[in-house]
């Protein structure tokens, strides 16, 4: 995978968090394709499938949030080809409380460039701490 490319994968990774906090829901298509996958079963939402209904789901006034701040990027490619990203990210809800979230994408590149094909959120809790071995 070429430089150029990883650093439009950080790129669109970070771009989630200025579309969520600027409520620009319009351009979640610049993000997610056509056809993804949005696992928030975490977030009591299940699973959603589309960047439409990723942006409808967004636009609940529950959704809203101060700040989100997307961290700790990693890009591997996998046995069959498919690029996979491991990112964290930081929530500040509304009412102070601070949130983190791990997410496990999938990205291809379409036209238009790189999109999330799949993207699995799962949020940090202390009972899913790992022990250590």
């Amino acid at each position: 995978m070429s430089v150029e490319d990883k650093l439009a994968i950080h790129e669109l990774i970070a771009l989630y968090g200025h579309v969520i906090e600027e409520r620009q829901f319009s351009r979640t298509a610049e993000i997610f394709s056509e056809d993804a996958i949005y696992d928030v079963t975490d977030f009591g939402k299940g699973i959603v499938i589309g960047h439409a209904d990723i942006a409808e789901i967004w636009s609940d006034p529950a959704s809203i949030h101060l700040a989100h701040h997307a961290t700790i990027v990693v890009i591997n490619e996998d046995g069959s080809g498919a690029v996979r990203v491991v990112s964290k990210g930081l929530g500040l809800c509304l009412d102070g409380i601070v949130g983190s979230v791990t997410y496990r994408d999938v990205v291809e590149q379409r036209q238009g460039g790189w999109r999330i094909t799949k993207r699995v959120a799962k949020l940090r809790r202390p009972d899913g701490i790992p022990s250590i071995s």
